[in-house]
């Protein structure tokens, strides 16, 4: 895989356009483990935040990730959950702004290891 695949490039800086290409390249098999439950799902995502960062990045730039993130699973993946149903339900209703603090919240949530 080269550098133009990662959301990350080695210079450091953050490239949140390429999310979806990032999702659509895991396997069906796996998205399926990672989306059939929440806890699945927000452990996943609790993962990935624990990884950026470690390599630096802020909130902001991982509410900006999780932005894209979930503007490609409202787009391209049914809710495997009723959780995830309210979440794609909230994000169609939103406005930007409101979509950019619930990808905080999300990340916020994520990234507990409490919750």
């Amino acid at each position: 895989m080269n550098e133009q695949q990662h959301l990350i490039r080695k210079d450091s800086e953050l490239d949140a356009s390429r999310a979806g290409e990032a999702i659509s390249r895991i396997g069906a098999p796996k998205k399926e483990e990672i989306l059939r439950d929440f806890d699945a799902f927000r452990e996943y995502l609790g993962k990935r935040i624990a990884i950026g960062q470690s390599l630096g990045l802020g909130e902001e730039q991982l509410a900006q990730v999780a932005e894209k993130v979930g503007d490609y699973l409202a787009e391209h993946e049914e809710p495997r959950n009723a959780e995830e149903k309210l979440l794609r339900e909230l994000w169609k209703v939103g406005d930007p702004d409101e979509r950019h603090k619930l990808a905080h919240m999300l990340v916020r949530l994520a990234g507990r290891s409490d919750a």
